[in-house]
């Protein structure tokens, strides 16, 4: 199965309760038309690195997480090579945690982006282990 991880090259570095870190290159799935790395590429990589924290803080077998708000600022524009994300958590509540996510060049380590993700956690219901719900189209 493919995921939005491999069509934009995320690859996950290092998850740990406290910190993740994960890389993404800037090539032609990353880039704007005028050649820029595209802000939407950066908010997904944020997103990823928020996510598989808090996953690493919670009960799989019990709960699941959706990111509930995510901002970010771009300092600086970048054209070629790749960047390295790196998310500490700011809070690690019950029902919600926020993480800080910057986002560095690879080669210079400037900082490309800093990003703030606030990721909801749920408790998974049985709704979720019915197929009906896993089938549902835009049909019905």
């Amino acid at each position: 199965m493919s995921s939005i991880l491999n069509a934009l090259g995320i690859h996950i570095i290092e998850v740990m309760e406290d910190k993740v870190v994960a890389t993404m290159l800037v090539n032609d799935s990353t880039k704007q038309p005028q050649g820029q790395l595209y802000g939407g590429a950066l908010i997904v990589l944020s997103e990823t690195v928020a996510c598989l924290g808090t996953w690493e803080n919670i009960n799989l077998e019990e709960e699941y997480t959706i990111a509930l708000e995510i901002n970010a600022n771009y300092m600086k524009g970048i054209y070629e090579e790749g960047v390295v994300a790196t998310a500490v958590p700011v809070h690690k509540g019950k029902k919600t945690m926020v993480w800080e996510i910057e986002i560095v060049e690879d080669s210079s380590e400037k900082v490309i982006s800093r990003s703030r993700c606030t990721m909801s956690i749920l408790a998974l219901e049985k709704k979720f282990e019915n197929e009906a719900v896993s089938t549902l189209t835009l049909e019905d």
